[in-house]
């Protein structure tokens, strides 16, 4: 039986695992954001050292599970770092959560970037290029703000699922959500009922972030189908 009253007596606890949860996912947007623009653009870069790096980063981060991530950030950059240079250096979980969580977000976003890109008509560049603008102008000024309205929807729908994926930085000890339900888990010896207290905070977390997202796509009128 699920003890909703010991639950209740420690939503505090909880409530601040959920914010750790918030921190980490916010951060983790922000860094995915920037390296996912920035892979996105130089998957169709004319340049192929270019679009060599960023299809290897993209396929690489892709392509390896993302509890390993974490676990080369946390555990295997301090030890490359200390064989190289002979000082330690070490993250702390969060530090090491955001930073895991984003490069692995990057690589999503760089191929929601690209295909926001390529869904600009070809017309778009050839006219910005007929009246003079240079290849990297016009790709500022006309084709990414019209894939800006393309990449709206799928971007919303990465912050959602990197809500859910904060959950493995638990295994670091970073005091997210999933942390604080283990904690009190072990510290009653009962888990069901705190991980289901867990499961309704996350529920209501991407209720109420997928109600706000869609509220700005509608204002921005921005659709799923672009």
């Amino acid at each position: 039986m699920i003890d909703f009253a010991l639950v209740w007596q420690h939503k505090l606890f909880l409530l601040k695992g959920a914010v750790v949860t918030i921190q980490l996912t916010s951060g983790a947007l922000i860094i995915g954001i920037i390296l996912g623009c920035l892979a996105g653009m130089g998957r169709i870069s004319r340049n192929r050292l270019i679009r060599a790096v960023a299809g290897v980063y993209v396929y690489v981060l892709r392509g390896t599970p993302m509890l390993l991530q974490i676990f080369f950030i946390y555990f295997g950059l301090p030890q490359i770092y200390l064989s190289l240079t002979g000082n330690p250096i070490m993250f702390s979980p969060i530090k090491a959560g955001i930073i895991a969580l984003g490069i692995n977000s990057g690589a999503y976003v760089a191929e929601i970037v690209r295909a926001g890109i390529q869904a600009v008509p070809s017309g778009q560049m050839e006219a910005a290029r007929s009246l003079g603008m240079p290849h990297g102008r016009a790709m500022w000024d006309v084709i990414l703000p019209q894939a800006f309205r393309k990449i709206i929807p799928p971007l919303c729908n990465e912050f959602i699922v990197l809500l859910k994926d904060s959950s493995l930085v638990s295994v670091i000890g970073a005091g997210e959500l999933m942390y604080s339900a283990k904690v009190m888990g072990a510290r009653y010896y009962d888990y069901v009922q705190f991980l289901f207290g867990a499961g309704l905070v996350y529920l209501a977390l991407t209720f109420i972030i997928s109600q706000a997202l869609a509220a700005l796509e509608r204002k921005l009128g921005v659709t799923g189908n672009g």
